[in-house]
């Protein structure tokens, strides 16, 4: 499998400046740059609070590489007037703008849309904020732990009274994921208008909106989703079993499936059972069926079940820790992790972008950039080809 080429990706061409630290901003930022996108991190003398997050490998923090590829480094103390110049004079050639601070900081260093878009009438320009640029919650700040709290990610996570969040930062990601798309989408009108707009994502709403299946489950009954641990509300058996050695899980999510299942396990007389006619009596009746199961996969170890439902066709995974997802043979052949050589030449691995162009991998053009890398470059002049006239 070959990497499509740098010129055939869909935003090459596309300048993106980043005023943004940590997650949601910087994540969304390198999904464009994958895509093609010039991406220009602007960042305070100190640099984004995500360079100092361990691991560090010779100096270096691979939480801030994994967020971080295919982007340049200009530093800029935006209090001091030749520094906001210059940032103005990169706004002037931008066609998006990212910023993730709170409502009012852009605007008071004047930066806002207002300001930028009479500089740059097209310019495509995304704030993303913990609850969003106007209303009650509007000056708040947050963090994914709170965003999760607050959007109930938290009261159906886990399967006991204490609070758990999701072990993945949804809400940051989530998040950074709308930007990219609001985006991606906003692009197509401001070339066909020659206008651009002002894009609002509030991680509070991301949040809310990506929980779709528990706010509907809320709308339709006027009772809030709880906790199910790895089960699900509407389907079952769709959840983690205990065997002999581990968990697995597997996820009979029609009859079909469920029928399935039951013939692998020998269970076929279950199928009249009038507790489990149904999806929705399945799940009603959950805690029963899963102790039917798990009855019988107690017997066998987690690698005998595994290939049992593989050849009955039914949805099923080891409960993988990273180490193990990483070594999926199905990483290795969509080349998912490559290699990435950090500032100071330490080389370490990273997981790539997972989407392919035409049967073609998303290449990693240019390591994650060491702080002020391309400072002197801004101060001078940017070409208009997504490289320095420095080099």
């Amino acid at each position: 499998m070959t990497d499509i080429r740098t010129e055939d990706l869909p935003l090459r061409g596309i300048r993106v400046l980043e005023f943004c630290s940590v997650a949601a901003g910087p994540f969304s930022a390198m999904l464009l740059a994958d895509m093609g996108a010039d991406v220009i991190k602007i960042e305070p003398p100190g640099g984004d609070a995500l360079r100092s997050w361990p691991p560090i490998t010779a100096g270096f923090s691979e939480n801030f590489a994994s967020l971080n590829r295919n982007k340049r480094s200009v530093v800029l103390d935006l209090k001091n007037k030749d520094d906001l110049d210059a940032a103005l004079s990169l706004c002037a050639q931008a066609d998006v703008l990212i910023e993730n601070n709170r409502p009012g900081v852009m605007e008071r260093l004047g930066l806002g849309y207002k300001q930028l878009s009479a500089l740059r009438p097209q310019l495509v320009y995304c704030s993303i904020s913990a609850f969003g640029q106007s209303g009650p919650r509007a000056a708040e700040g947050g963090f994914d732990l709170t965003i999760q709290a607050a959007a109930g990610v938290m009261s159906v996570t886990g399967d006991s009274d204490a609070p758990v969040k999701c072990g993945v930062p949804v809400s940051d990601f989530a998040s950074g994921l709308y930007g990219a798309f609001s985006i991606a989408s906003a692009l197509l009108q401001a070339r066909a208008r020659g206008r651009g707009m002002h894009l609002d994502v509030p991680m509070f709403g991301c949040t809310l909106a990506i929980g779709a299946l528990q706010t509907s489950e809320y709308f339709g009954t006027g009772r809030s989703p709880g906790k199910l641990g790895s089960a699900h509300p509407r389907n079952a058996p769709y959840q983690a079993y205990r065997a002999a050695d581990g968990y697995f899980a597997i996820a009979a999510g029609n009859d079909s499936l469920w029928r399935a299942v039951l013939r692998a396990v020998q269970m076929e007389p279950f199928a009249d059972d009038p507790r489990f006619l149904t999806p929705t009596l399945r799940a009603r009746h959950q805690v029963e069926l899963k102790e039917l199961l798990e009855d019988v996969f107690v017997h066998k170890d987690v690698a005998h079940w595994i290939d049992v439902f593989r050849d009955a066709g039914v949805p099923h995974s080891r409960i993988n820790d990273y180490a193990h997802a990483l070594e999926d043979p199905q990483v290795d052949h969509m080349r998912w992790v490559r290699d990435l050589e950090l500032p100071g030449g330490t080389r370490t691995r990273t997981f790539a972008s997972p989407v392919r162009i035409d049967g073609k991998s998303i290449p990693l053009r240019t390591a994650p950039p060491s702080l002020g890398e391309h400072s002197s470059s801004a101060r001078a002049s940017f070409d208009n080809t997504g490289t320095d006239k420095q080099g």
